[in-house]
Order: structure tokens, then C-alpha cells, then sequence
């Protein structure tokens, strides 16, 4: 057992039993042409976090730890992405987008094209798991609470993007699974301004986990190289 500087606590990992959710870093969210920069969302935030999530995800390579990588998508055809007068589909922007521009599918998130695809700079290996997934929640209509109890693991360490969104949406379940997570506060980006970034981070601390910086992990984790303030938020 290690414990690790957290708000509002510290907390004590083992680490064999924990694993690095790295969530929705794919060409759609990060990448310039992408999705989110096509909706004209500020990309700076993200891409400071690339060093950062890339060092972590090194890190706990290196400690044995299973990195577990979130993929949010649709098939070919959007037979998945539920009926138009769904409310995940009303909320959409994208699927307004995919019925009016077709001629950018590839940039936004159907499988198997471009923005679907992690960013080179985080490819996952062969030992490392995707989990895709059609919702902002990463437990819904996925076998990923499946896969975590499979691996005996209990304690999640949440890096990459979108802090309010995706993240804490999947975040916000794994409570309710009585998984332990922790937010790696320099290692996630919101969509939408760093107020939007705060909230979720109060959130976790106050309610659904522990919120811990990246220095603090990869202390915790034996790596002596640090994120930089460059590569932080």
C-alpha cells in the first residue's frame, strides 16, 4: 500500500489492483481539424496535457499497471447512436453535424476513421485495452466493469479529456460501482472554459473521489521526472 497526496485526503493504493483510464484522447477531441476544433473549442488545454498524460501513462507501463483506453464512436452506419428524437441525439451537436455535412465523418467520430483514432502521441501497445463506447459514460452498453472486475482492479486513475463531460460522467458510475477514482487534476482538459474544469474537480473531491496532481502520482509511483508547469494546467 502507497499513499498518494490527494484532496480532500490522502489515499492508500495498492497498485496492482488500480489502472489508468486514458478517456476520449482521439483525433476528434485533440487533434487540429478534429471535431472539437471544428465546433471552434480551444485545443490549448488539451494539448498541454498530451507530455503530461504521455509520462503517466509511461510511468504506470513501467509499474505493471493496465492502461485502459476509452473510445467514444459510432458504427459506419449510426445504428448505434440511438433514434433521432432521443435525447442523447437532440443534446448532439455532432450528430446535427453528421446529417448536415457528410462529407465530414472522418473528422468527427465514426469507427475505424481518423477521429476515431488515438493520438499518435498516446497510441496504445498490444497489452493495453480500448473500450469503446457510444455514450459520454464509459460503463454504458460497454463490458468495461466487466473487464476492471475481471482484472481485479479497484482503483481508477482518470487522465485525458473531456473533464465535464465524458470524464466525470464515467467517473461519477464508478463511484456507484464502489470503484476508488482519482482525478489527476494536470492530466485532464474540459470542454469549455477552466470554470467548467473547476466544478467537476470540486465535485470529485467533495463527493465521488479523491483529486490528486500528476507530480503526486508519479511520486507515488517511483518516477523521479515530473509533468512541468508547460505541461500541467
Amino acid at each position: 500500500m502507497i499513499f498518494l497526496e490527494a484532496d480532500p485526503e490522502p489515499i492508500g493504493i495498492d497498485f496492482t489492483k488500480a489502472g489508468i483510464l486514458v478517456v476520449d484522447m482521439q483525433n476528434a477531441f485533440a487533434s487540429k481539424g478534429g471535431y472539437f476544433d471544428l465546433m471552434g473549442t480551444d485545443l490549448s488545454p488539451t494539448e498541454r496535457i498530451i507530455p503530461c498524460c504521455r509520462k503517466i501513462i509511461n510511468a504506470g507501463r513501467k509499474k505493471g499497471l493496465k492502461i485502459i483506453y476509452l473510445q467514444m464512436g459510432y458504427s459506419k452506419y449510426l445504428s448505434d447512436r440511438g433514434s433521432k428524437d432521443s435525447p442523447a441525439t437532440l443534446k448532439s451537436r455532432v450528430h446535427r453535424m453528421l446529417d448536415g455535412r457528410p462529407d465530414l465523418r472522418e473528422k468527427l467520430f465514426i469507427y475505424d476513421t481518423w477521429g476515431t483514432e488515438i493520438i499518435e502521441e498516446l497510441k496504445p501497445l498490444e497489452t493495453d485495452i480500448i473500450v469503446r463506447k457510444q455514450r459520454y459514460d464509459g460503463f454504458i452498453g460497454t463490458n468495461l466493469d466487466l473487464i476492471l472486475r475481471t482484472l481485479g482492479l479497484k482503483t481508477l486513475l482518470f487522465i485525458g479529456t473531456a473533464t465535464n463531460i465524458c470524464i466525470e460522467s464515467t467517473l461519477r458510475h464508478a463511484f456507484f460501482l464502489d470503484y476508488f477514482s482519482i482525478l489527476i487534476s494536470d492530466a485532464v482538459s474540459p470542454a469549455g472554459d477552466a470554470a467548467m474544469q473547476e466544478a467537476t474537480l470540486r465535485n470529485v473531491r467533495s463527493n465521488f473521489g479523491w483529486v490528486a496532481t500528476s507530480s503526486a502520482l508519479l511520486d507515488a509511483l517511483g518516477t523521479l521526472e515530473a509533468c512541468s508547469p508547460m505541461e500541467g494546467s
